[in-house]
């Protein structure tokens, strides 16, 4: 018998409402809150305090795309203040969240964490627990046991891998991505389109990982369709929290592939967004796949129809949304691009794409019709 195994240790709570049940998952337990500085985060902070006390302290000054640099100076600021946490609460974004899962593994300290993602030497100790509260719909991060951590001194990606780092609980709760402006519903939304469908061109696979992704392709494409009309969608919002959930718990489990292992490098020497990054060459992707696994191509029917109109219907809906097709309307030169593709299917995150090299097409699949 086949073993169709997943696993994913977090108490999920969604809907709208349930941050108001936040205080019963921290048990009055002294919190390190690391969140945003932005307006629209002010109301759910003095929420999450009224409900559940103020925190020991507030770590808000997060940039995009965490670097050493600045972990090093949070964890130096918290070491001087003495912070001794029992738990971190994660109010906000993928940044955020990947921010607290350092800051967890270390119990605020640098060097401990800086030494286990590179030695992959056992940890000193187990992870602080965290209760995670997304902001956007897209990253996932509150669903992995994973953090992606920059170093562009170095020009290299960090990735911290634990299983300590799984959230203890996490609050979905579609009100806080309300206010989202759209630069941002489109840039997180398009990275979890990304985690689901990566899923589904996975070597990791299955028929479980299956049936979260392709609802939740579904339901991205639609919210997404629908904010892009109607930022003040309230059922929109709601659909794309459900889609960002159940990609999350798709790709926790696969992993991403091939359009991730793109997206690093275009981030790290371009400045794109990362939902920006590995989302622009998904119809590129999907042709390189199609044809490599029947369950791959029968989920992916589901969701597109048509297999020989599916890259090009995909184009067609990332062109409505003011994508780019091209890598040099991002400033790649196509010398550059042969290399970062050559470079993502050797990288570890290309070894989990079905596709073969040879398929990836040389230019960017036309835009025939949307989705």
């Amino acid at each position: 018998m086949t073993d169709w195994s997943f696993h994913n240790p977090v108490r999920l709570h969604f809907g709208r409402g349930v941050f108001d049940d936040v205080a019963d998952a921290i048990d009055g337990r002294p919190y390190l809150l690391v969140t945003h500085p932005d307006a629209p985060m002010q109301p759910w902070r003095s929420h999450l305090a009224g409900l559940a006390g103020a925190p020991l302290a507030s770590i808000d000054d997060i940039e995009p795309n965490p670097s050493l640099t600045m972990l090093r100076r949070i964890c130096d600021r918290l070491t001087a203040a003495r912070v001794d946490a029992a738990l971190i609460v994660a109010l906000g974004g993928g940044s955020v969240m990947d921010t607290a899962k350092f800051l967890a593994a270390g119990h605020g300290r640098y060097t401990p964490v800086v030494h286990y993602m590179e030695s992959g030497l056992p940890p000193e100790r187990p992870a602080l627990p965290i209760v995670a509260i997304p902001s956007t719909a897209g990253t996932g991060s509150d669903l992995t046991r994973w953090a992606t951590i920059w170093d562009p001194e170095r020009r290299r990606k960090l990735s911290l891998d634990r299983n300590d780092l799984y959230a203890e609980a996490v609050f979905v709760d579609p009100r806080i991505t309300e206010s989202l402006p759209w630069s941002i519903t489109l840039a997180s939304g398009l990275d979890a389109l990304s985690h689901a469908l990566e899923s589904l061109w996975n070597v990791h696979a299955n028929p479980i990982t299956r049936s979260f992704a392709v609802p939740a392709a579904r339901d991205i494409m639609t919210g997404l369709r629908r904010l892009s009309e109607d930022p003040d969608d309230r059922d929109a919002r709601s659909l794309m929290a459900l889609g960002a959930t159940r990609a999350g718990l798709a790709f926790s489990n696969t992993r991403t592939a091939l359009a991730h292992n793109i997206s690093y490098p275009v981030t790290l020497d371009h400045g794109i967004a990362h939902g920006i990054a590995c989302s622009f060459c998904l119809p590129e992707v999907m042709a390189a796949a199609i044809g490599a696994d029947a369950a791959c191509d029968a989920a992916l029917a589901e969701v597109f129809g048509d297999l020989d109109a599916a890259p090009s219907r995909l184009r067609g809906f990332l062109s409505a949304l003011g994508v780019v097709a091209r890598p040099e309307e991002l400033g790649i030169a196509s010398a550059e691009w042969r290399e970062i593709v050559d470079a993502a299917f050797a990288g570890p995150r290309g070894r989990n794409f079905i596709g073969a090299r040879e398929r990836f097409p040389a230019a960017a699949i036309p835009d025939v019709a949307e989705a």
